[in-house]
Protein backbone atom coordinates (compact mmCIF):
# COMPACT_ATOMS: atom_id res chain seq x y z
CA UNK A 1 0.00 0.00 0.00
CA UNK A 2 1.24 3.56 -0.66
CA UNK A 3 1.97 5.70 2.09
CA UNK A 4 0.20 8.80 2.82
CA UNK A 5 2.76 10.86 0.70
CA UNK A 6 3.07 9.53 -1.59
CA UNK A 7 -0.85 9.30 -1.96
CA UNK A 8 -0.32 13.19 -1.73
CA UNK A 9 1.50 13.63 -4.66
CA UNK A 10 -1.00 11.75 -6.98
CA UNK A 11 -4.30 12.98 -5.19
CA UNK A 12 -5.05 15.51 -6.82
CA UNK A 13 -4.58 14.34 -10.69
CA UNK A 14 -6.29 11.03 -9.87
CA UNK A 15 -10.02 12.94 -8.41
CA UNK A 16 -9.36 15.43 -10.65
CA UNK A 17 -9.81 13.30 -13.78
CA UNK A 18 -12.12 10.93 -12.13
CA UNK A 19 -14.48 13.42 -11.50
CA UNK A 20 -14.15 15.69 -14.00
CA UNK A 21 -13.60 13.65 -17.12
CA UNK A 22 -16.44 11.71 -19.01
CA UNK A 23 -14.46 8.93 -19.20
CA UNK A 24 -15.15 8.87 -15.52
CA UNK A 25 -18.73 9.17 -15.79
CA UNK A 26 -20.96 6.58 -15.14
CA UNK A 27 -24.91 6.90 -16.59
CA UNK A 28 -27.71 5.38 -15.35
CA UNK A 29 -30.93 6.53 -17.65
CA UNK A 30 -30.84 10.24 -17.24
CA UNK A 31 -28.32 10.19 -13.62
CA UNK A 32 -24.89 10.75 -14.18
CA UNK A 33 -22.37 9.79 -11.10
CA UNK A 34 -18.47 10.65 -11.21
CA UNK A 35 -15.45 8.78 -9.09
CA UNK A 36 -13.33 10.89 -6.84
CA UNK A 37 -10.68 10.18 -4.54
CA UNK A 38 -10.12 12.30 -0.98
CA UNK A 39 -6.85 12.32 0.52
CA UNK A 40 -8.01 10.78 3.29
CA UNK A 41 -9.06 7.37 1.79
CA UNK A 42 -7.85 5.19 -0.99
CA UNK A 43 -11.30 3.86 -1.59
CA UNK A 44 -13.25 5.79 -4.83
CA UNK A 45 -16.05 7.67 -3.82
CA UNK A 46 -18.91 6.85 -6.56
CA UNK A 47 -21.67 9.64 -6.36
CA UNK A 48 -24.55 11.51 -8.24
CA UNK A 49 -22.79 14.65 -10.26
CA UNK A 50 -25.55 16.87 -8.61
CA UNK A 51 -24.22 16.46 -5.46
CA UNK A 52 -21.95 18.89 -3.81
CA UNK A 53 -18.01 17.66 -5.11
CA UNK A 54 -15.66 15.89 -3.24
CA UNK A 55 -13.13 18.08 -1.36
CA UNK A 56 -10.16 16.06 -2.73
CA UNK A 57 -7.84 17.42 0.28
CA UNK A 58 -9.88 18.59 3.22
CA UNK A 59 -9.70 22.42 4.15
CA UNK A 60 -10.38 21.89 7.89
CA UNK A 61 -7.38 19.26 7.81
CA UNK A 62 -7.01 15.62 9.06
CA UNK A 63 -7.06 16.26 13.32
CA UNK A 64 -9.85 13.12 14.05
CA UNK A 65 -7.86 10.21 14.98
CA UNK A 66 -9.59 7.48 16.66
CA UNK A 67 -9.35 9.35 20.26
CA UNK A 68 -10.75 11.94 19.03
CA UNK A 69 -13.51 10.68 16.61
CA UNK A 70 -13.99 8.61 20.39
CA UNK A 71 -14.43 11.52 22.07
CA UNK A 72 -16.56 13.35 19.75
CA UNK A 73 -19.04 10.64 20.00
CA UNK A 74 -18.88 10.30 24.06
CA UNK A 75 -19.47 14.17 24.78
CA UNK A 76 -22.56 14.48 22.48
CA UNK A 77 -23.92 11.48 23.95
CA UNK A 78 -23.31 12.07 27.59
CA UNK A 79 -25.03 15.79 27.83
CA UNK A 80 -28.04 16.51 30.41
CA UNK A 81 -29.97 13.25 29.47
CA UNK A 82 -28.52 10.54 31.86
CA UNK A 83 -29.09 13.51 34.92
CA UNK A 84 -32.74 14.61 33.49
CA UNK A 85 -34.47 11.65 32.09
CA UNK A 86 -34.22 8.23 34.00
CA UNK A 87 -37.48 9.22 36.26
CA UNK A 88 -39.41 10.48 33.12
CA UNK A 89 -38.71 7.13 31.48
CA UNK A 90 -40.01 5.30 34.79
CA UNK A 91 -43.37 7.48 34.62
CA UNK A 92 -43.44 6.33 31.05
CA UNK A 93 -43.02 2.64 31.44
CA UNK A 94 -44.06 2.56 35.10
CA UNK A 95 -41.66 0.23 36.65
CA UNK A 96 -37.81 -0.23 37.59
CA UNK A 97 -37.56 -3.30 35.72
CA UNK A 98 -38.91 -2.46 32.60
CA UNK A 99 -36.71 0.98 32.73
CA UNK A 100 -33.51 -1.31 32.64
CA UNK A 101 -34.86 -2.97 29.57
CA UNK A 102 -35.63 0.46 27.67
CA UNK A 103 -32.28 1.45 28.16
CA UNK A 104 -30.60 -1.69 26.89
CA UNK A 105 -33.25 -1.64 23.77
CA UNK A 106 -32.31 2.00 23.09
CA UNK A 107 -28.49 0.79 22.94
CA UNK A 108 -29.85 -1.95 20.42
CA UNK A 109 -31.74 1.16 18.16
CA UNK A 110 -28.41 3.56 17.95
CA UNK A 111 -25.98 0.33 17.62
CA UNK A 112 -27.98 -0.64 14.69
CA UNK A 113 -28.34 2.72 13.37
CA UNK A 114 -24.68 3.48 13.80
CA UNK A 115 -24.10 0.59 11.58
CA UNK A 116 -25.90 1.85 8.80
CA UNK A 117 -23.65 4.89 9.31
CA UNK A 118 -20.55 3.25 8.81
CA UNK A 119 -22.02 1.88 5.92
CA UNK A 120 -22.57 5.31 4.06
CA UNK A 121 -19.17 6.24 5.26
CA UNK A 122 -18.13 3.18 3.65
CA UNK A 123 -19.68 4.29 -0.06
CA UNK A 124 -18.61 8.27 0.68
CA UNK A 125 -15.28 8.34 3.07
CA UNK A 126 -14.85 11.67 1.51
CA UNK A 127 -17.14 13.52 2.50
CA UNK A 128 -18.45 15.27 5.57
CA UNK A 129 -21.56 16.04 6.78
CA UNK A 130 -23.26 13.03 7.16
CA UNK A 131 -27.18 12.56 6.96
CA UNK A 132 -27.04 15.54 4.52
CA UNK A 133 -24.23 13.30 1.93
CA UNK A 134 -26.95 10.26 2.58
CA UNK A 135 -29.68 12.29 1.75
CA UNK A 136 -28.41 13.34 -1.49
CA UNK A 137 -27.04 10.68 -2.96
CA UNK A 138 -29.79 8.42 -1.42
CA UNK A 139 -32.71 10.56 -3.08
CA UNK A 140 -31.54 11.54 -6.93
CA UNK A 141 -35.51 12.28 -7.86
CA UNK A 142 -36.87 15.17 -7.28
CA UNK A 143 -33.69 16.79 -7.89
CA UNK A 144 -32.17 18.46 -4.96
CA UNK A 145 -35.77 18.11 -3.11
CA UNK A 146 -34.20 16.20 0.26
CA UNK A 147 -31.08 18.18 0.75
CA UNK A 148 -33.34 21.46 0.59
CA UNK A 149 -35.76 19.85 2.89
CA UNK A 150 -33.19 18.77 4.98
CA UNK A 151 -31.28 22.13 4.94
CA UNK A 152 -33.73 24.31 5.80
CA UNK A 153 -34.70 21.73 8.54
CA UNK A 154 -31.62 21.60 10.09
CA UNK A 155 -30.85 25.39 9.97
CA UNK A 156 -33.78 26.15 11.74
CA UNK A 157 -33.34 23.62 14.36
CA UNK A 158 -29.31 24.33 14.64
CA UNK A 159 -29.62 25.83 18.11
CA UNK A 160 -28.51 24.35 21.28
CA UNK A 161 -30.30 26.62 24.21
CA UNK A 162 -31.21 23.78 26.53
CA UNK A 163 -27.71 22.68 27.37
CA UNK A 164 -27.05 26.45 27.53
CA UNK A 165 -29.43 27.29 29.74
CA UNK A 166 -28.20 23.92 31.76
CA UNK A 167 -24.58 25.16 31.84
CA UNK A 168 -26.24 28.30 33.70
CA UNK A 169 -28.27 26.95 36.36
CA UNK A 170 -25.32 25.02 37.27
CA UNK A 171 -22.94 27.80 37.19
CA UNK A 172 -25.15 29.66 39.42
CA UNK A 173 -25.77 26.48 41.89
CA UNK A 174 -21.78 25.93 42.76
CA UNK A 175 -21.86 29.79 44.18
CA UNK A 176 -25.26 28.98 45.87
CA UNK A 177 -26.51 32.32 44.55
CA UNK A 178 -29.88 33.34 43.60
CA UNK A 179 -30.29 34.74 39.98
CA UNK A 180 -32.94 36.27 37.76
CA UNK A 181 -34.49 35.26 34.36
CA UNK A 182 -32.16 37.63 32.80
CA UNK A 183 -28.85 36.63 34.31
CA UNK A 184 -29.28 33.11 33.76
CA UNK A 185 -29.76 34.07 30.35
CA UNK A 186 -26.94 36.75 30.21
CA UNK A 187 -24.66 33.57 31.41
CA UNK A 188 -25.94 30.86 28.70
CA UNK A 189 -25.37 33.36 26.12
CA UNK A 190 -21.56 33.92 27.64
CA UNK A 191 -21.29 30.54 27.88
CA UNK A 192 -22.09 29.80 24.31
CA UNK A 193 -19.78 32.51 22.94
CA UNK A 194 -17.10 31.19 25.06
CA UNK A 195 -18.44 27.73 23.12
CA UNK A 196 -18.08 29.78 19.95
CA UNK A 197 -14.70 31.17 20.58
CA UNK A 198 -12.99 28.04 21.33
CA UNK A 199 -14.39 26.14 18.00
CA UNK A 200 -14.22 29.48 15.65
CA UNK A 201 -10.33 29.60 16.68
CA UNK A 202 -8.57 26.58 15.89
CA UNK A 203 -9.81 23.18 14.90
CA UNK A 204 -7.14 21.36 16.18
CA UNK A 205 -7.89 22.76 19.30
CA UNK A 206 -11.01 22.57 19.81
CA UNK A 207 -10.86 18.38 18.98
CA UNK A 208 -7.87 18.61 22.20
CA UNK A 209 -10.44 20.38 23.91
CA UNK A 210 -13.24 17.73 22.82
CA UNK A 211 -10.81 14.72 24.33
CA UNK A 212 -10.56 16.51 27.58
CA UNK A 213 -14.34 16.91 28.59
CA UNK A 214 -15.03 13.50 26.82
CA UNK A 215 -12.34 11.90 29.38
CA UNK A 216 -13.98 13.90 32.50
CA UNK A 217 -17.71 12.79 31.24
CA UNK A 218 -16.30 8.82 31.73
CA UNK A 219 -14.89 9.74 35.16
CA UNK A 220 -18.04 11.50 36.18
CA UNK A 221 -20.31 8.52 35.31
CA UNK A 222 -17.51 5.91 36.54
CA UNK A 223 -17.52 8.09 39.78
CA UNK A 224 -21.42 7.90 40.20
CA UNK A 225 -21.40 4.05 39.14
CA UNK A 226 -18.90 3.02 41.43
CA UNK A 227 -20.71 5.08 44.13
CA UNK A 228 -24.01 3.17 43.33
CA UNK A 229 -22.17 -0.44 43.32
CA UNK A 230 -21.01 0.45 46.70
CA UNK A 231 -24.68 1.45 47.76
CA UNK A 232 -26.00 -1.75 46.36
CA UNK A 233 -23.22 -3.54 48.71
CA UNK A 234 -25.33 -2.22 51.93
CA UNK A 235 -22.25 0.14 52.38
CA UNK A 236 -23.84 3.91 52.67
CA UNK A 237 -26.47 4.98 55.19
CA UNK A 238 -28.72 4.36 52.51
CA UNK A 239 -31.39 2.15 54.80
CA UNK A 240 -32.70 -0.18 52.06
CA UNK A 241 -30.84 -0.27 48.58
CA UNK A 242 -32.50 -3.43 47.64
CA UNK A 243 -35.70 -2.06 47.81
CA UNK A 244 -36.72 -0.85 44.16
CA UNK A 245 -34.98 -4.55 42.84
CA UNK A 246 -37.22 -6.76 44.93
CA UNK A 247 -40.25 -5.29 43.38
CA UNK A 248 -38.60 -4.83 40.21
CA UNK A 249 -41.75 -5.06 38.23
CA UNK A 250 -44.01 -3.28 40.31
CA UNK A 251 -45.72 -0.32 38.31
CA UNK A 252 -45.70 -1.98 34.59
CA UNK A 253 -49.24 -2.84 34.62
CA UNK A 254 -49.97 1.09 35.09
CA UNK A 255 -47.74 1.81 31.64
CA UNK A 256 -50.01 3.37 28.94
CA UNK A 257 -49.01 3.21 25.10
CA UNK A 258 -48.35 7.00 24.87
CA UNK A 259 -46.38 6.89 28.21
CA UNK A 260 -44.08 4.01 26.50
CA UNK A 261 -43.86 6.11 23.47
CA UNK A 262 -42.37 9.54 25.52
CA UNK A 263 -39.92 7.03 27.40
CA UNK A 264 -38.93 6.23 24.28
CA UNK A 265 -38.35 9.60 22.98
CA UNK A 266 -36.56 10.68 26.06
CA UNK A 267 -34.38 7.32 25.66
CA UNK A 268 -33.83 7.97 22.25
CA UNK A 269 -32.46 11.65 23.36
CA UNK A 270 -30.36 9.95 26.08
CA UNK A 271 -28.11 8.37 23.19
CA UNK A 272 -28.23 10.99 20.57
CA UNK A 273 -25.12 11.27 19.45
CA UNK A 274 -23.70 7.49 18.85
CA UNK A 275 -23.49 9.23 14.78
CA UNK A 276 -21.51 12.61 15.83
CA UNK A 277 -17.92 11.62 14.25
CA UNK A 278 -19.34 10.34 10.95
CA UNK A 279 -20.33 14.07 10.48
CA UNK A 280 -16.26 14.95 10.09
CA UNK A 281 -15.24 11.53 7.65
CA UNK A 282 -13.45 14.02 5.71
CA UNK A 283 -11.31 14.95 8.38
CA UNK A 284 -10.12 11.27 9.26
CA UNK A 285 -8.05 9.39 7.51
CA UNK A 286 -9.03 5.82 6.66
CA UNK A 287 -12.29 6.77 7.82
CA UNK A 288 -14.20 2.97 7.84
CA UNK A 289 -11.07 1.33 9.60
CA UNK A 290 -11.04 3.78 11.93
CA UNK A 291 -14.89 4.01 12.89
CA UNK A 292 -15.68 0.51 12.42
CA UNK A 293 -14.39 -0.33 15.96
CA UNK A 294 -14.43 3.07 17.94
CA UNK A 295 -17.29 4.24 17.25
CA UNK A 296 -19.25 0.98 18.54
CA UNK A 297 -16.69 1.20 21.43
CA UNK A 298 -17.63 4.85 22.36
CA UNK A 299 -21.52 3.57 22.23
CA UNK A 300 -20.68 0.31 23.96
CA UNK A 301 -18.91 1.81 27.18
CA UNK A 302 -21.41 4.27 27.42
CA UNK A 303 -24.43 2.22 27.41
CA UNK A 304 -22.93 0.06 30.22
CA UNK A 305 -22.58 2.90 32.09
CA UNK A 306 -25.85 4.21 31.92
CA UNK A 307 -27.18 1.45 32.70
CA UNK A 308 -24.80 0.99 35.73
CA UNK A 309 -25.50 4.81 36.69
CA UNK A 310 -29.34 3.60 36.70
CA UNK A 311 -28.71 1.26 39.15
CA UNK A 312 -27.27 3.56 41.26
CA UNK A 313 -30.42 5.67 40.87
CA UNK A 314 -32.63 3.03 41.74
CA UNK A 315 -30.69 1.57 44.90
CA UNK A 316 -30.05 5.10 46.52
CA UNK A 317 -33.98 6.15 46.06
CA UNK A 318 -37.00 4.49 45.87
CA UNK A 319 -39.06 4.38 43.04
CA UNK A 320 -41.67 6.88 44.44
CA UNK A 321 -38.99 8.93 45.79
CA UNK A 322 -38.14 9.44 41.94
CA UNK A 323 -41.32 9.98 40.84
CA UNK A 324 -42.40 12.33 43.45
CA UNK A 325 -38.80 14.48 43.07
CA UNK A 326 -38.90 17.57 41.02
CA UNK A 327 -35.49 17.43 40.89
CA UNK A 328 -33.11 15.35 38.58
CA UNK A 329 -31.63 12.23 39.49
CA UNK A 330 -29.11 12.86 39.87
CA UNK A 331 -29.34 15.49 42.17
CA UNK A 332 -31.41 12.59 44.51
CA UNK A 333 -28.73 10.34 44.29
CA UNK A 334 -25.83 12.89 45.99
CA UNK A 335 -28.15 14.12 48.20
CA UNK A 336 -29.00 10.28 49.84
CA UNK A 337 -25.66 9.07 49.83
CA UNK A 338 -23.63 11.90 50.94
CA UNK A 339 -26.53 14.29 52.22
CA UNK A 340 -24.14 17.45 52.17
CA UNK A 341 -24.02 20.42 50.54
CA UNK A 342 -20.12 20.14 49.20
CA UNK A 343 -21.55 16.76 47.25
CA UNK A 344 -24.32 18.91 45.76
CA UNK A 345 -22.08 21.36 44.60
CA UNK A 346 -19.62 18.92 42.74
CA UNK A 347 -22.41 17.52 41.12
CA UNK A 348 -23.28 20.56 39.91
CA UNK A 349 -19.52 21.03 38.65
CA UNK A 350 -19.17 17.62 36.87
CA UNK A 351 -22.76 18.89 34.98
CA UNK A 352 -21.41 22.09 33.91
CA UNK A 353 -18.38 20.26 32.75
CA UNK A 354 -20.58 18.00 30.61
CA UNK A 355 -22.83 20.67 29.50
CA UNK A 356 -20.15 22.45 27.93
CA UNK A 357 -18.02 19.97 26.51
CA UNK A 358 -21.59 18.87 24.83
CA UNK A 359 -21.93 22.40 23.70
CA UNK A 360 -18.66 21.88 21.35
CA UNK A 361 -19.47 18.98 20.68
CA UNK A 362 -22.68 19.30 19.02
CA UNK A 363 -21.35 22.69 17.30
CA UNK A 364 -18.76 20.89 15.61
CA UNK A 365 -20.63 18.06 14.25
CA UNK A 366 -23.51 20.63 13.31
CA UNK A 367 -20.95 22.91 11.51
CA UNK A 368 -20.21 20.03 8.96
CA UNK A 369 -23.67 19.29 8.44
CA UNK A 370 -24.37 22.65 7.61
CA UNK A 371 -21.34 23.35 5.89
CA UNK A 372 -22.71 20.89 3.49
CA UNK A 373 -26.46 22.30 3.37
CA UNK A 374 -25.06 25.59 2.17
CA UNK A 375 -21.61 24.99 0.32
CA UNK A 376 -23.05 27.89 -1.84
CA UNK A 377 -22.81 30.77 1.32
CA UNK A 378 -20.42 29.40 3.25
CA UNK A 379 -17.70 26.60 2.02
CA UNK A 380 -14.93 29.10 2.79
CA UNK A 381 -12.71 28.08 5.80
CA UNK A 382 -11.06 31.45 6.48
CA UNK A 383 -9.88 33.17 8.00
CA UNK A 384 -8.84 30.12 10.93
CA UNK A 385 -9.66 27.37 9.00
CA UNK A 386 -12.15 26.66 10.63
CA UNK A 387 -15.98 26.79 9.66
CA UNK A 388 -16.78 29.95 10.71
CA UNK A 389 -19.94 30.56 8.64
CA UNK A 390 -21.75 27.65 9.87
CA UNK A 391 -20.35 28.53 13.58
CA UNK A 392 -21.91 32.15 13.38
CA UNK A 393 -25.36 30.62 12.30
CA UNK A 394 -25.78 27.97 14.82
CA UNK A 395 -24.34 30.84 17.61
CA UNK A 396 -27.44 33.40 16.27
CA UNK A 397 -29.65 31.19 16.66
CA UNK A 398 -29.09 29.78 19.98
CA UNK A 399 -28.68 33.26 21.66
CA UNK A 400 -32.35 33.86 19.97
CA UNK A 401 -33.71 30.88 21.29
CA UNK A 402 -32.13 31.76 25.09
CA UNK A 403 -33.52 35.26 25.10
CA UNK A 404 -36.93 34.59 23.29
CA UNK A 405 -38.39 32.18 25.71
CA UNK A 406 -38.87 32.37 29.27
CA UNK A 407 -35.82 30.50 31.26
CA UNK A 408 -36.50 28.02 34.23
CA UNK A 409 -36.11 24.26 34.31
CA UNK A 410 -39.28 23.41 32.50
CA UNK A 411 -37.48 24.45 29.28
CA UNK A 412 -34.57 22.01 29.96
CA UNK A 413 -36.25 18.89 31.61
CA UNK A 414 -39.86 19.46 30.27
CA UNK A 415 -42.73 20.27 32.73
CA UNK A 416 -42.63 16.96 35.10
CA UNK A 417 -39.39 18.82 36.86
CA UNK A 418 -40.72 22.07 36.79
CA UNK A 419 -40.32 23.62 39.85
CA UNK A 420 -42.00 25.99 42.11
CA UNK A 421 -39.72 28.92 42.04
CA UNK A 422 -39.91 28.84 37.92
CA UNK A 423 -41.60 32.55 37.50
CA UNK A 424 -45.40 32.60 36.63
CA UNK A 425 -44.62 33.53 32.81
CA UNK A 426 -42.34 30.43 32.25
CA UNK A 427 -45.18 28.26 34.10
CA UNK A 428 -48.05 29.92 31.63
CA UNK A 429 -45.71 28.87 28.64
CA UNK A 430 -44.01 25.87 28.90
CA UNK A 431 -46.36 24.24 26.55
CA UNK A 432 -45.07 26.20 24.25
CA UNK A 433 -41.32 25.59 25.19
CA UNK A 434 -42.12 21.85 24.68
CA UNK A 435 -43.67 22.31 21.65
CA UNK A 436 -40.14 24.46 20.51
CA UNK A 437 -37.88 21.43 21.69
CA UNK A 438 -40.27 18.76 20.69
CA UNK A 439 -40.48 20.27 16.85
CA UNK A 440 -36.74 19.56 16.47
CA UNK A 441 -37.45 15.80 17.44
CA UNK A 442 -39.71 14.62 15.26
CA UNK A 443 -38.52 15.53 11.91
CA UNK A 444 -35.82 14.23 13.03
CA UNK A 445 -37.23 10.85 13.56
CA UNK A 446 -38.54 11.22 9.46
CA UNK A 447 -35.35 11.91 8.33
CA UNK A 448 -33.68 8.36 10.29
CA UNK A 449 -36.22 6.75 8.31
CA UNK A 450 -35.41 8.12 5.51
CA UNK A 451 -31.63 7.44 5.95
CA UNK A 452 -32.73 3.48 6.82
CA UNK A 453 -34.83 3.25 3.40
CA UNK A 454 -31.96 5.47 1.19
CA UNK A 455 -29.34 2.41 2.60
CA UNK A 456 -31.85 0.09 0.64
CA UNK A 457 -31.74 2.31 -2.42
CA UNK A 458 -28.35 2.77 -2.66
CA UNK A 459 -27.52 -0.63 -2.76
CA UNK A 460 -29.88 -1.03 -5.06
CA UNK A 461 -28.56 1.23 -7.08
CA UNK A 462 -24.42 0.34 -6.34
CA UNK A 463 -25.85 -3.11 -7.60
CA UNK A 464 -27.17 -1.90 -10.64
CA UNK A 465 -24.06 -0.24 -11.98
CA UNK A 466 -21.61 -3.05 -10.86
CA UNK A 467 -19.93 -0.94 -8.67
CA UNK A 468 -17.22 -2.34 -5.89
CA UNK A 469 -18.84 -3.73 -2.42
CA UNK A 470 -18.08 -1.54 0.24
CA UNK A 471 -15.15 -1.96 3.07
CA UNK A 472 -18.10 -2.26 5.29
CA UNK A 473 -21.58 -3.38 5.39
CA UNK A 474 -24.41 -3.56 7.76
CA UNK A 475 -26.11 -6.55 8.82
CA UNK A 476 -29.29 -7.03 7.01
CA UNK A 477 -31.15 -7.68 10.66
CA UNK A 478 -29.65 -4.14 11.63
CA UNK A 479 -31.21 -2.13 8.58
CA UNK A 480 -34.94 -4.14 9.16
CA UNK A 481 -34.34 -3.32 13.07
CA UNK A 482 -33.77 0.69 12.34
CA UNK A 483 -36.45 0.71 9.77
CA UNK A 484 -38.98 -0.98 11.99
CA UNK A 485 -37.97 1.28 15.63
CA UNK A 486 -38.05 4.52 13.05
CA UNK A 487 -41.16 3.20 11.91
CA UNK A 488 -42.47 3.16 15.52
CA UNK A 489 -41.12 6.42 16.78
CA UNK A 490 -42.97 7.98 13.30
CA UNK A 491 -46.49 5.98 13.73
CA UNK A 492 -46.24 5.96 17.77
CA UNK A 493 -46.63 9.64 18.79
CA UNK A 494 -49.99 9.79 17.29
CA UNK A 495 -51.92 7.58 19.58
CA UNK A 496 -53.40 9.30 22.23
CA UNK A 497 -52.91 9.23 25.99
CA UNK A 498 -55.45 8.00 28.24
CA UNK A 499 -56.72 11.43 29.08
CA UNK A 500 -57.68 12.07 25.61
CA UNK A 501 -56.59 14.35 23.48
CA UNK A 502 -55.72 17.00 26.15
CA UNK A 503 -54.60 14.54 28.12
CA UNK A 504 -50.42 14.41 27.28
CA UNK A 505 -48.37 16.73 29.13
CA UNK A 506 -49.38 19.88 27.50
CA UNK A 507 -52.48 21.60 28.24
CA UNK A 508 -53.66 21.63 24.87
CA UNK A 509 -54.07 18.80 21.85
CA UNK A 510 -51.15 16.54 22.26
CA UNK A 511 -50.68 16.12 18.70
CA UNK A 512 -49.84 19.80 18.27
CA UNK A 513 -45.98 18.95 17.72
CA UNK A 514 -46.75 16.56 15.33
CA UNK A 515 -48.43 18.13 13.00
CA UNK A 516 -46.68 21.42 13.10
CA UNK A 517 -43.25 19.79 12.36
CA UNK A 518 -45.15 17.97 9.46
CA UNK A 519 -46.74 21.12 8.50
CA UNK A 520 -42.62 22.68 8.32
CA UNK A 521 -41.46 19.85 6.54
CA UNK A 522 -44.02 20.66 3.58
CA UNK A 523 -43.70 24.35 3.60
CA UNK A 524 -40.30 23.26 3.01
CA UNK A 525 -41.51 20.91 0.24
CA UNK A 526 -43.56 24.14 -1.42
CA UNK A 527 -40.26 26.50 -1.20
CA UNK A 528 -38.61 23.45 -2.77
CA UNK A 529 -41.48 23.55 -6.10
CA UNK A 530 -41.55 27.34 -5.99
CA UNK A 531 -37.46 28.06 -6.08
CA UNK A 532 -36.88 24.65 -9.00
CA UNK A 533 -39.66 24.37 -10.66
CA UNK A 534 -42.39 27.19 -10.83
CA UNK A 535 -40.23 30.23 -10.87
CA UNK A 536 -37.63 28.77 -13.57
CA UNK A 537 -40.86 27.92 -15.86
CA UNK A 538 -42.30 30.93 -15.55
CA UNK A 539 -39.26 33.28 -16.12
CA UNK A 540 -37.75 30.70 -18.49
CA UNK A 541 -34.96 29.41 -17.08
CA UNK A 542 -33.39 26.11 -15.85
CA UNK A 543 -30.56 25.77 -13.17
CA UNK A 544 -27.23 24.06 -13.91
CA UNK A 545 -24.38 23.82 -11.59
CA UNK A 546 -20.62 24.93 -12.06
CA UNK A 547 -17.59 23.98 -9.88
CA UNK A 548 -16.11 27.14 -7.72
CA UNK A 549 -12.35 26.57 -6.18
CA UNK A 550 -11.14 28.32 -3.43
CA UNK A 551 -7.69 29.22 -2.17
CA UNK A 552 -7.96 27.29 1.12
CA UNK A 553 -8.73 24.02 -0.94
CA UNK A 554 -12.55 24.44 -0.60
CA UNK A 555 -14.36 23.39 -3.17
CA UNK A 556 -18.44 24.35 -3.94
CA UNK A 557 -21.25 24.26 -6.09
CA UNK A 558 -22.59 27.07 -7.21
CA UNK A 559 -26.28 26.83 -8.96
CA UNK A 560 -26.37 28.65 -12.35
CA UNK A 561 -29.78 30.13 -14.07
CA UNK A 562 -29.23 29.18 -17.31
CA UNK A 563 -31.54 30.71 -20.39
CA UNK A 564 -33.67 28.24 -21.94
CA UNK A 565 -32.53 29.15 -24.95
CA UNK A 566 -28.49 28.59 -24.21
CA UNK A 567 -29.24 24.73 -22.67
CA UNK A 568 -28.17 22.89 -25.66
CA UNK A 569 -24.70 25.05 -25.38
CA UNK A 570 -24.29 25.00 -21.94
CA UNK A 571 -24.77 21.21 -21.59
CA UNK A 572 -22.27 20.79 -24.59
CA UNK A 573 -19.61 22.89 -22.79
CA UNK A 574 -20.11 21.54 -19.36
CA UNK A 575 -20.05 18.14 -18.21
CA UNK A 576 -22.72 16.46 -15.63
CA UNK A 577 -20.33 18.10 -12.24
CA UNK A 578 -20.33 21.49 -14.04
CA UNK A 579 -17.16 21.86 -15.10
CA UNK A 580 -15.85 23.34 -18.55
CA UNK A 581 -15.07 20.45 -20.95
CA UNK A 582 -12.33 21.85 -22.53
CA UNK A 583 -10.61 22.42 -19.18
CA UNK A 584 -10.90 19.02 -18.13
CA UNK A 585 -9.38 17.71 -21.18
CA UNK A 586 -6.42 19.88 -21.02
Amino acid sequence: MSSWDDKEKTANAVAHSASGSDDYAIREGSAEYTAAEGLNSSTVTYQDASGAPVETESPLGYSVDVLVGFCLNINQMVGTGIFSTPATILKGVGSVGLTMIYWFLGYLIAQCSQALYLEYTAYFPSRSGSDVVYLEQAFLKPKYLFPTVFAMKHVIFSFASSNAIVFAEYVFAIGGISYTNWQLKGVAVAAYTLALIVVASNTKWSLRFVVWFGIVKLLTLVLISIAGLVVLGGHTKVADPMANWRHAWEGTSNASAYGATNAMIKLIFSYAGYQNVFGLANEIKNPVKKLRWSAPLSLIIVTILYILVNVAYFSAATREEILASKQIAASIFFQKVFGTTKAARALSVLIVISAFGNLIAVMINTSRMLRETGRQFWTSTKPFGTPIGPYTVQWALTVIMIIGPPAGDAFNFGPYHLKNKTPRRARLLTPVIKIVVDLAVYPGNIFNFLIAVGLILLRQRRKALNLPPPDFKAWSVAVGFTLLANAYMLIAPWYPPIGGANGGDVSFWYGTYLAVSIGLLSLCGIYYYFWIDLIPKWKGYEYRQTIVKYDDGAVTHKMVKIPKADLVSWDQQHDAAGRLRDEVAR
